[in-house]
């Protein structure tokens, strides 16, 4: 079997891991299950899906599973113990503990207090905080990426997907940026409708096969928000872009795709330590 064959093998077994991962957050992780999806011995298969994405993949679960509860108590009204039930947690004081320990509060705290409440308006409907905008201008980006479709907290499989594939076929750079491009109104579109890719920059020379697509972003004049907390707190962001900072720059926007950057990795960094840049482009 020459390596290219082998490697594709590996990439084709990743994303069947990654999408039973996904798929199968509400059970229980099932080692020796992901071992004989991706046909492997248990004793290989770990030891290879933690060289190529940096953790374990009770590591991704446990990431996954927390990064959905943040978005639960953010975006819903579900009780906090039904979001530790739903978390593979049945000890709402284990939920408090671990959830507490990653995001930096327990989650009841978290739902009042949390980064996303920044954003918010006050009882006059105005949020009074300045946040750190910047005008800049880049030139054009090359990209390859991968297609997401519907909710946008979920394109974290999309991104997983896209690394495997970039490992695999040799095609990693050190100096990649990591982009995502939303090209729907989550507030205007049903959730499954919710189209997104995640890309990261790449020479136009590199090739684009299957599940890669290429896509660029315009160059020109943007508005950059600097965010720093959990991805399940941005979407108030958009908000205050939108409501707050457009109206008082007098600026006009410019038709084209909005993109996030994101700076760091959620694997190496906690949740309240990740850095995004949202770009909102402007005329």
């Amino acid at each position: 079997m020459s390596g290219g064959t082998a490697w594709t093998l590996y990439e084709t077994r990743l994303r069947r891991v990654s999408a039973y991962i996904h798929e199968h957050l509400d059970d229980e992780l099932d080692m020796e299950k992901l071992a004989e999806i991706a046909c492997m011995s248990s004793y290989h298969w770990h030891r290879i899906y933690r060289a190529i994405y940096g953790e374990t993949a009770a590591a991704t679960v446990k990431r996954l599973r927390l990064h959905r509860a943040a978005g639960d108590l953010v975006n819903t009204r579900l009780s906090v113990s039904n979001i530790a039930k739903r978390s593979g947690y049945p000890n709402l004081q284990s939920f408090n503990r671990i959830f507490g320990s990653v995001y930096g509060m327990p989650p009841a705290r978290y739902r009042n207090e949390g980064s996303h409440t920044i954003f918010e308006p006050n009882i006059q409907g105005r949020i009074t905080l300045l946040f750190d905008v910047t005008l800049r201008t880049i030139s054009p980006i090359s990209l390859v990426g991968v297609a997401h479709s519907g909710s946008y907290m979920q394109i974290g499989q999309a991104f997983e997907t896209l690394f495997g594939t970039i490992f695999t076929r040799g095609l990693a750079g050190p100096n990649m940026r990591m982009i995502g491009i939303y090209l729907d109104d989550p507030d205007v579109v049903a959730v499954d409708k919710l189209r997104s890719y995640a890309c990261v920059s790449a020479a136009e020379s590199v090739a684009a096969d299957a599940p890669l697509e290429r896509r660029s972003l315009e160059g020109g004049e943007y508005a950059v928000l600097r965010h720093k907390g959990p991805y399940a707190n941005m979407h108030k962001a958009y908000q205050w872009l939108y409501a707050q900072w457009l109206p008082a720059s007098g600026r006009q926007l410019r038709d084209t795709v909005m993109f996030e950057e994101y700076i760091n990795n959620p694997r190496d960094v906690p949740p309240t330590e990740l850095l995004t840049d949202i770009y909102m482009p402007l005329k």
